[in-house]
């Protein structure tokens, strides 16, 4: 059995493969890529990509679940983001941040 879930949420900075482009961020946008556990599904998803995008300055969220591991967030900003705020909204979405490669 496959334990990942494909929401056809992608990288934002890649191409699908297939033709299709992936959402646009605005040039320039500033990534960052944080690892979150104990998401299991679009609702966790959803939760994670609100409370994330309340942070002034989000451009973005794109989400790669992994259930029952280390999810994968990469957060599209105008400018580098305090870590203290990411951990925070991910904190108050109910999950943890699992490592932050910042």
């Amino acid at each position: 059995m496959n334990d990942r879930i494909d929401l056809g949420l992608r990288d934002a900075r890649s191409s699908l493969g297939d033709g299709v482009a992936s959402p646009s961020l605005p040039e320039g946008a500033v990534l960052r890529e944080v690892g979150v556990s104990g998401m299991t599904c679009a609702h966790c998803v959803r939760s994670v990509t609100e409370e994330i995008s309340e942070i002034p300055g989000v451009q973005g969220v794109s989400v790669d679940l992994r259930v029952g591991g280390v999810s994968r967030v990469t957060v599209a900003s105008e400018a580098p983001l305090d870590s203290a705020l990411v951990r925070n909204a991910v904190e108050e979405a109910g999950y943890s941040v699992a490592d932050d490669p910042s």
